[in-house]
């Protein structure tokens, strides 16, 4: 099968944004000093040196749409990173998915100890929109304002908490297929969603633009968890850098284990497919937003 040429394009740019993004982070995250310094070091171990970077990749790129100043998109996509990686410390904690590696190193409660893990996902949590708030961020206060209260509504009950208190709620049960799409929507799919939606913001888009990268990081953010679930159940441990087949160990139900492999597979690349349709009123800068659909199902980690 040739090989899609708009995948040369788009590793290059990952690339491109994941060091930039990391030098931004970098910068941003406090740096270790005075006796609360191991909560640093601990933040610092858990935001850094990991990851592809795909939110900030999609904070950046859907800003360069409007002409966004690449500062301003720096710092929240910075902001985004480590509200993920928050959720990643918590998320592994015993008491939650009990994971004991994370990206190839050890789970941030394994490197340092329970507590201080749990501190370090706070300060990320609270990290993330003191950054949002920052005139840095953007000029406008409005839009610092919609920023903030935005990612809060993706990222708590109605969002990313919640989908992942669902994910507590079914373990062991038999959610069926809607109760499960509405949870990948909140744990994963929000975020996601935010980051498309971030630029549009900044940008003070029209609202058919907005809506248009909504709608995008919507199926966007359902296909990358399919893709993630095929991954937990057919991947192994050394490419996937945490433990592989947790899901069916630990008795939950995702849309593999409901439609089957194939079935699922074919969701997610339909979802691929559905989102690039999404931004067809934007011209070829939308070119890499379109590649990183199809980047979402064919990664192996």
């Amino acid at each position: 099968m040739a090989r899609d040429p708009s995948m040369s394009l788009l590793e290059p740019a990952l690339a491109e944004a994941a060091s930039f993004v990391e030098g931004a982070l970098d910068t941003l995250l406090p740096k270790p000093a005075g006796p609360e310094s191991r909560l640093m070091e601990a933040m610092r171990y858990a935001a850094l040196g990991g990851g592809k970077r795909l939110r900030g990749f999609l904070v950046l790129q859907a800003g360069r749409l409007f002409g966004v100043d690449r500062r301003g998109l720096a710092r929240v996509a910075a902001a985004v990173e480590c509200m993920h990686a928050y959720s990643l410390v918590h998320d592994d904690l015993p008491a939650m998915d009990d994971d004991d590696t994370r990206r190839g190193k050890p789970s941030t409660h394994k490197a340092f100890d329970e507590a201080t893990a749990i501190l370090a996902g706070d300060a990320l949590l609270t990290l993330s929109f003191g950054l949002l708030a920052s005139p840095e961020a953007h000029g406008d206060p409005f839009v610092r304002c919609e920023l903030v209260a935005r990612l809060a509504h993706v990222s708590g009950h109605a969002g990313m908490v919640g989908g992942q208190m669902m994910d507590i709620a079914f373990e062991g049960g038999a959610p069926g297929l809607p109760e499960i799409t509405r949870l990948q929507r909140m744990k994963t799919a929000a975020l996601i969603t935010f980051c498309c939606e971030a630029g549009a913001i900044m940008g003070k888009a029209s609202a058919t633009m907005r809506n248009a990268l909504v709608t995008y990081g919507q199926d966007l953010g359902l296909a990358f968890q399919i893709a993630d679930d095929l991954l937990d159940a057919e991947g192994n441990a050394d490419e996937m850098g945490k433990a592989a087949r947790k899901d069916d160990a630990r008795g939950k139900r995702t849309v593999v284990s409901v439609m089957g492999a194939e079935r699922a597979r074919a969701q997610a690349s339909a979802l691929s497919q559905q989102a690039i349709r999404h931004l067809d009123l934007f011209d070829e800068k939308a070119d890499l937003l379109r590649a990183a659909a199809g980047f979402a199902i064919a990664r192996r980690a």
